[in-house]
């Protein structure tokens, strides 16, 4: 759960997200589910930082409830199969009483909802020979209308029915109904709340995926997943390719996962992106703050030598940090000994929530390659509880103190931690 200690890293966040759109897809067993009243005040919150939203609602728990009061089957629930009259009109029914829940849920909240006859839709047609009947795509999206709700502060709730031209209406997919409202909108990020709570890999849930990696998960386990998270891969993959920056998937029965997805680095589910989500820079005065609270966890924990955060702000043009959505969550640093062609790798620290991520051997590639542009010979560093690191996955071997620059041997000789010296000769590989 959120803490009032996370309000700094909720701030952070807000003005580049201010007046941006959010689509939250919302799967109708999430509406049921006793966290939803959370997920509105979650939504609440947003809207009073001044992030726009738009809400697409699924129903396929509510068709298949409905659908049994009336003593019938349906031949499909998400609007991704064949839809007969008669499911048509159970999903016409269940689609409604979301809505009206959600826009009950909205009013409790003080915000503005309307359902609009934004969604046009056509028939799926055949499909593999099999004629899909009342099931649907979406043809267009009225964006003029969206855009004034959106602007007069009423939050449009999407069903997933559409309808044509002649007053027809349509079962439709509301994961693929979502990705088209985020396209057409310019949304920044689509959320899916939903019971899968994120992509699972063998380690549990996996956290971030590009776009590429996304697709090449679909295509090893298909035939694995089930029908409902191959829907949100499916479209998660399409929204990043039609120009969405970011697609979460996330289980929107945890108290504070929308939050906590949206307002931290490491978030609750899985997140799918397309733009430079991670990178390594030069640090400026504006991370002294960052580098400084990296650099104490590492003294705690007893791997860095102590800096004071004076130190740092006289250095911090020779730190470089990682970031993850634009917020540091790892440094280093390149201490130089031009006069002998030699440098020191120096201050690498990651931040506990993110280890075994491969961002550590990420700094050692970005130090190595720094030093190289600037004629280093020899690049060290001293260490005493990741020598092996340092060596299997470094490439550098053990050294004695007899290898460092005079002016950092006397140093070493002084503090008398007796860190293990690890040395790379950069000329020889």
């Amino acid at each position: 759960m959120l803490q009032l200690t996370d309000l700094r890293e909720i701030l952070r966040y807000v003005p580049r997200f201010r007046d941006r759109l959010f689509v939250i897809a919302i799967d109708g067993a999430i509406v049921e589910d006793d966290n939803f009243p959370n997920l509105l005040l979650d939504i609440s919150l947003l809207r009073s930082l001044n992030v726009r939203v738009a809400l697409v609602h699924g129903a396929a728990k509510q068709v298949e409830r409905f659908a049994r009061l009336v003593n019938m089957t349906p031949s499909d629930t998400l609007g991704v199969g064949v839809t007969d009259a008669d499911t048509l009109q159970v999903a016409i029914t269940a689609a409604n009483r979301v809505t009206h829940e959600i826009l009950e849920g909205l009013a409790a909240n003080d915000l503005r909802g309307v359902c609009p006859n934004a969604v046009t839709a056509h028939p799926a047609g055949i499909l593999g020979g099999v004629d899909h009947q009342f099931t649907g795509r979406v043809e267009r999206v009225d964006t003029v209308l969206l855009q004034t709700l959106l602007e007069r502060d009423i939050i449009p709730v999407i069903p997933p029915i559409g309808i044509d031209g002649s007053g027809r209406s349509y079962r439709l997919n509301s994961d693929a109904v979502a990705v088209e409202i985020a396209k057409t909108l310019g949304a920044v990020k689509l959320i899916y709340l939903c019971t899968e709570g994120g992509i699972r890999g063998p380690k549990g849930v996996v956290r971030q995926m590009t776009v590429e990696d996304a697709e090449a998960y679909l295509r090893k386990h298909r035939a694995e997943l089930d029908v409902q998270t191959l829907t949100k891969l499916t479209h998660s993959v399409r929204a990043g390719k039609e120009g969405v920056e970011r697609v979460h998937i996330i289980d929107g029965r945890v108290q504070e996962g929308l939050l906590g997805e949206v307002f931290s680095n490491e978030g609750t589910g899985t997140l799918i992106y397309t733009n430079e989500y991670q990178a390594i820079r030069m640090a400026q005065k504006k991370d002294v703050r960052a580098v400084y609270t990296l650099i104490q966890q590492g003294i705690r924990a007893e791997e860095l030598v102590k800096r004071t955060r004076a130190d740092i702000e006289k250095s911090i043009g020779e730190y470089y940090v990682f970031e993850v959505d634009k917020n540091p969550v790892a440094c280093g640093a390149l201490h130089m000994y031009p006069g002998e062609s030699k440098a020191e790798l120096a201050s690498v620290y990651v931040d506990a929530r993110y280890e075994n991520q491969g961002i550590g051997g990420k700094l050692l590639t970005y130090a190595e390659s720094l030093a190289r542009s600037r004629g280093v010979k020899v690049l060290f560093c001293l260490s005493t509880q990741a020598i092996n690191y340092f060596v299997q996955r470094g490439g550098f071997r053990l050294g004695t103190p007899e290898d460092l620059p005079p002016s950092r041997r006397e140093v070493y000789e002084k503090n008398g931690r007796r860190s293990q010296v690890l040395v790379k000769d950069l000329a020889e590989v």
